[in-house]
Parts: structure tokens; C-alpha cells; sequence
């Protein structure tokens, strides 16, 4: 029998809530408050959709299909959840329901599936690249909290693809390169080398890639470095800081670009003298980046 999916009779429409309600009810006994407020939301809007696109059985079963093979690829090394969750948009807006603003503090994006713990050390004007291909980038700025006071001793976590659009892990052999930490001085301050971030695509290879082609969606990011900052009483700011001007910003393929950590990265030529002294042989960047650290308290 085939269903006239613009024409729902009004019984049909009661037996359809009817189950609704019969879900949500089975949630009564949970002991568990919280999971019984996220299970009957999600039932709620899960049931939903089902009833407004008027969802077929063969429809369901390839969505079943799909998040099945989600969790075949999914591994140590690969968590195509998490890159499902990123282009769907829910990561970000976790973020941004968690992540509140509060005064200056500097906004929040998404961790992304490649930050990893132990990385190297670096002292101030040091290179985070260690081999790594790319454009050299002098990055420098400041971490102060929410009332302008420099923040002494924070810990900034930096990450990024190399110039082929590749972190580290990708590569499968054991380095370790365009990743380090280094602290803030006295002064809040900071710098270090890295490389000017390029574009690169998301993994595409799987089920998730396939969606976004079969969307019509481009799996690109807009380049950009990864930061994460924590220091005693300030809440953990994980953040990117993006390139001004790149094409790729307005379609970023994990909504991470917010206006405020769009920055300018200035070009100079082979020749110029750096920060630090250094005559490079070749051409390179530098961009200013100050961190506002909002208090734990202001969770």
C-alpha cells in the first residue's frame, strides 16, 4: 500500500502520537534524572522527524546502514563519530551551549579529532614545526583574564596540518611535528614559530564523506592553528585562530569559523628581518594573537 505522504487522516496522526507517548513513558522509572530528560527530548524530536518527512522503511534502514558503517571504521586511530558529529554542525553548537561568552573572554571552537596529549615542549621564540612542511609563521600575543591582568605560567597547547593538509597521526610512522606546548612568561606573554595554516580537506575516504558528496557539501576546512590554554583558576579555552581572507571561511565543513578568531596573517618577504633577528631564506608570516581567559567560576 502506498501512502500519501502529504495527506495524514487525523487517526493516523493519533496512533502516531500515541506511540510518542508511550516511549516518553517508558522513561518514567529511569533513576536517572538527567538521562531521562535527554532520552524523552531526543525520542520527542527523533519521533519528529520520522512524522514530518514521513520516513520510509527503506530510508531508516540505509540511515541504519550508514551509522553502521560510522562504527566499522571507527577505531584508535580514527573516530568517524566524532567527524560525523563536526559536520552536522552539533559539535560546534555543544561549544557554543557549554561555552558561554562571558565579557572579553575569548570564544570557543571545536577540539577536532587530531589533538593529542605529550606533546613536546617548547621555550618562547622556539618552533613547533620540527620538520614539518609549510610557510614559517612567527605567532606571539598575550593570555590575561577578563579583568586585563596578565596571566603568568598558563599552558598553550598549539596543533596543526603540515602545508600537504596532514597532521601528524596521519602519517603513521611515529613523529611528532606542527604540535608543542610552551607557557606564558611573567607577563602573560607568548611566541613562538609555526607554520601559516592552509586549507585541507577532512577525511572523506568513509561513510561521512560519502554523505557530504552525496550533499553536495565540500569536506574543506578553512586553515587555521589550534590552541588550547588552561592555567589555575580560568576555565580550559580550547580555540583555532583562522586566516582573514580565505576563500574557505564562509564554508567551513565543521562550522568552527567565528568572526572574533578570524585573524590577519601578514606576509613578508625573504629577507625580512623576524622578531627574533632571524634572516629567513624564504618568504613567511606573522600574526598576533591575545587570549582573554574567562574564570572557572564563570561556568
Amino acid at each position: 500500500m502506498t501512502l500519501n505522504r502529504d495527506v495524514v487522516s487525523a487517526g493516523q496522526r493519533a496512533r502516531e502520537e500515541d506511540l510518542v507517548q508511550r516511549v516518553l513513558r517508558s522513561f518514567d522509572t529511569c533513576e536517572d534524572t538527567r538521562l531521562g530528560e535527554i532520552m524523552r527530548s531526543l525520542v520527542t524530536h527523533l519521533h519528529a522527524v520520522v512524522r514530518e518527512v514521513r520516513l520510509t522503511e527503506a530510508e531508516w534502514n540505509k540511515a541504519i546502514e550508514f551509522l553502521t558503517a560510522v562504527g566499522h571504521i571507527t577505531d584508535g586511530r580514527r573516530q568517524e563519530f566524532i567527524l560525523l558529529s563536526d559536520v552536522l554542525g552539533a559539535s560546534t553548537q555543544t561549544i557554543t551551549v557549554n561555552d558561554e561568552a562571558h565579557g572579553a573572554a575569548t570564544e570557543a571552537t571545536v577540539l577536532g579529532p587530531f589533538f593529542t596529549e605529550g606533546s613536546p615542549r617548547i621555550d618562547h621564540g622556539g618552533d613547533i614545526s620540527n620538520g614539518a612542511e609549510g610557510q614559517p609563521c612567527w605567532v606571539e600575543g598575550t593570555v590575561r583574564d577578563t579583568d586585563g591582568r596578565p596571566v603568568p605560567g598558563a599552558r598553550i597547547e598549539v596543533w596543526e596540518a603540515d602545508d600537504d593538509g596532514f597532521y601528524d597521526v596521519q602519517y603513521g610512522d611515529g613523529r611528532t611535528a606542527a604540535r608543542a606546548h610552551l607557557f606564558t612568561g611573567d607577563d602573560g606573554g607568548y611566541r613562538f614559530w609555526a607554520l601559516t595554516p592552509t586549507p585541507y580537506p577532512i577525511p572523506h575516504d568513509g561513510p561521512v564523506g560519502q554523505l557530504l558528496q552525496a550533499a553536495g557539501r565540500s569536506p574543506v576546512r578553512a586553515p587555521h592553528l589550534h590552541f588550547m590554554v588552561t592555567a589555575p583558576g580560568a576555565r580550559r579555552l580550547v580555540t583555532h585562530i583562522f586566516v582573514s581572507g580565505d576563500e574557505h571561511l564562509g564554508a567551513d565543513s565543521v562550522f568552527g569559523v567565528k568572526e572574533s578568531l578570524v585573524k590577519d596573517f601578514v606576509r613578508r618577504p625573504a629577507g625580512t628581518p623576524a622578531p627574533d633577528g632571524r634572516l629567513l631564506e624564504r618568504d613567511w608570516a606573522r600574526v598576533r594573537f591575545d587570549i582573554v581567559l574567562a574564570r572557572e567560576e564563570a561556568l
